[in-house]
């Protein structure tokens, strides 16, 4: 680990900590790819390289959703609903996303990545029109969609808050409370999900020095000690910028990403 990789490292934690006050992400979709390409140079093994991209992207965004949650928590900005039936849901499909991304060949790892990050960059181009507002389901439903979005958050290495928030918004969840009920959610999706890539990077033995199972802790450091202070950055920025514009740009960027690890 040189000065100019961990400098590398807290740059990419400011530029998310930007961008998740901006549009309201965790940041893992921005923190993945450029772990996979910051490791190698870590010296780290690229047959665990995905794995450790994954996990070390959701340590990092337990602080930066945390943080966020608490803030929409004391602002009164967290549906209680959506809290005790979305939250079990996320935390079961957390965990069984890391255990899928276990048994799925390290080889086809970032294909799957780049599918979700695909899929995910088509639905924010759609969430950027309005569509009408449904009911939320009952409350089985909605801890059975907590679980879908917790499979395909951990497996991608994010907070679910690109699959969470237009789904609550589509059923009737103001946007503020949305955001931050996402927020809480996302938390949570991340430690689920993070103790899975744990427990399951103890039985590796090519991990590199200072890793706690997955989590590679001098990169995760760097990156949550940057985006924290940031995030504050990014939530002014969304009072002054048009982020129909930002969230268009984003998703062009996602379909460059999901391009680049498909191919």
């Amino acid at each position: 680990m040189s000065l100019e990789l961990l400098f590398s490292f807290m740059l990419l934690g400011a530029f998310v900590g930007v961008m998740a006050g901006l549009l309201g992400i965790g940041g893992g979709l921005i923190v993945v790819p450029a772990l996979l390409f910051l490791l190698p140079m870590a010296g780290i093994d690229a047959e665990i390289s995905m794995q450790i991209a994954l996990a070390t992207s959701l340590a990092s965004i337990i602080a930066t959703s945390g943080s966020s949650a608490l803030n929409h928590f004391k602002l009164g900005n967290v549906d209680m609903f959506v809290v005790k039936w979305l939250m079990p849901g996320v935390v079961i499909g957390g965990f069984l996303g890391a255990n899928l991304a276990e048994w799925i060949p390290s080889q086809y790892l970032p294909k799957v990545f780049g599918v979700i990050v695909l899929l995910l960059a088509i639905q924010m181009l759609f969430s950027i029109r309005g569509t009408t507002s449904k009911q939320m389901p009952s409350s089985g439903a909605t801890m059975v969609y907590g679980t879908g979005i917790g499979v395909v958050s951990s497996l991608a290495g994010i907070g679910g808050g690109s699959l969470s928030v237009p789904f609550l918004n589509r059923h009737g969840i103001e946007m503020r409370k949305a955001v931050g009920s996402s927020s809480v959610c996302g938390c949570m999706i991340a430690i689920a999900g993070m103790l899975g890539f744990i427990l399951h990077g103890y039985k590796v033995e090519s991990l590199p020095a200072y890793s706690v199972g997955y989590v590679y802790l001098p990169a995760l450091i760097a990156i949550a000690s940057t985006s924290m202070l940031t995030t504050r950055i990014g939530a002014r920025l969304a009072t002054s910028l048009p982020t129909p514009t930002l969230k268009k740009i984003f998703a062009l960027f996602l379909i460059f990403v999901a391009g680049t690890m498909l191919l």
